[in-house]
């Protein structure tokens, strides 16, 4: 197969992460860099040996005609170029979320089908081979489930910047919930059926109609239950940011990351460190009848490594034209679930799936 041109779109923490899987990668070919800062798009063409680049999308996919596009920009722009991407015949990765709204995504879907064309949404978590482990063991507690899940983040500087701009367009519930959503469907593998949602607007540096604190809370058809929570900025608690728990009949499991650093490290947001597997088996004398066991997760792959881990199974997909048709349902199904936490906090009322 001829080398896939590729145009990697958005020069910050994911299109770099993104743009040095493709550049690894000997079956991608990097046709150019786009993004509205100079300085970014021209640094990260320096690290790699010198793109071409771009500040403006439309030019450059007029220009580089290219195989893939990789969307790695702000979610107010996914749609869009997700759809300009697919007219124009290129197979598209795009970052989490894959919209603004469930219509859009289900357009989105529907046209990458037509089109057929491959379409990865980033949900980095499906090839993080301890979390695969963490859903695999949550499946055998039996049901219903209960899923704790929350990733907190106290920010300042550049980070908080980000974050500000992150919420011109959705909450971190939205943002950050879809790919928890996404795991606790995964482990249920259960429709869900209704979500309620809080949330509070702790800063006067964001809009008015903005919150930048939420929790959802999700029920499964199963009778399975899960809450996500998320809080962006410099006055979170650095108190329990990160907690990723399942509870079931027959016992629990919990991801434990005794090294955990600051709430605001991307990196440290998939790390796991170890699982540890708690059984509810009673004995005869109603005192637990197995310890605890700790499963080792060490090795794990850092965010370079899992960003491959996404265009390596992107490849696989243009290579071995596998249908996605379930990895692109589960993507509109989980934002819908986000969307109606949304819901519920502008409204105070659950919103019935």
């Amino acid at each position: 197969m001829k080398k896939l041109k590729t145009l990697v779109v958005g020069c910050g923490n994911m299109g770099i992460s993104h743009a040095r899987a493709y550049h690894k990668l000997s079956d991608f070919e990097i046709v150019g860099l786009v993004s509205r800062s100079a300085e970014s798009r021209e640094k990260l063409s320096k690290e790699l040996g010198g793109y071409p680049t771009f500040p403006d999308f439309k030019t450059a996919l007029e220009q580089t005609k290219p195989d893939v596009v990789s969307i790695n920009t702000y979610p107010d722009t996914h749609a869009e170029y997700a759809k300009m991407s697919l007219e124009a015949g290129a197979h598209v990765f795009v970052e989490k979320p894959l919209a603004l709204t469930v219509e859009e995504a289900q357009e989105l879907v529907d046209l990458a089908l037509e089109k057929k064309r491959k379409m990865v949404v980033g949900y980095i978590l499906r090839v993080h081979p301890s979390w695969t482990k963490f859903v695999d063991v949550a499946r055998g507690l039996g049901k219903p489930l209960v899923m704790r899940m929350n990733l907190n983040q106290q920010s300042s500087g550049d980070h908080w910047y980000t974050h500000k701009q992150l919420m011109n367009s959705m909450s971190p519930i939205v943002d950050c919930g879809v790919h928890y959503v996404d795991i606790m469907c995964l482990m249920t593998q259960s429709k869900p059926i209704s979500v309620s949602a809080i949330g509070a607007r702790l800063s006067e540096e964001i809009d008015s109609e903005m919150y930048n604190y939420g929790q959802l809370q999700v029920r499964f058809k199963d009778g399975s239950v899960g809450w996500y929570e998320a809080g962006w900025g410099p006055m979170m608690s650095e108190t329990a940011f990160f907690v990723k728990d399942v509870i079931g009949p027959k016992g629990a499991v919990s991801i434990i990351d005794e090294a955990k650093g600051e709430s605001q490290d991307i990196d440290g947001h998939s790390k796991t460190n170890s699982l540890k597997l708690h059984y509810s088996e009673l004995d005869a004398a109603g005192k637990f009848s197995k310890k605890d066991e700790m499963i080792p997760t060490e090795d794990e792959p850092d965010h370079d490594g899992l960003c491959l881990l996404e265009q390596e199974y992107l490849l696989k997909a243009i290579k071995e034209d596998l249908d996605l048709t379930d990895h692109l349902n589960d993507a509109v199904n989980s934002l819908k679930i986000v969307l109606a936490a949304d819901e519920s906090v502008r409204t105070g009322k659950t919103v019935l799936l």
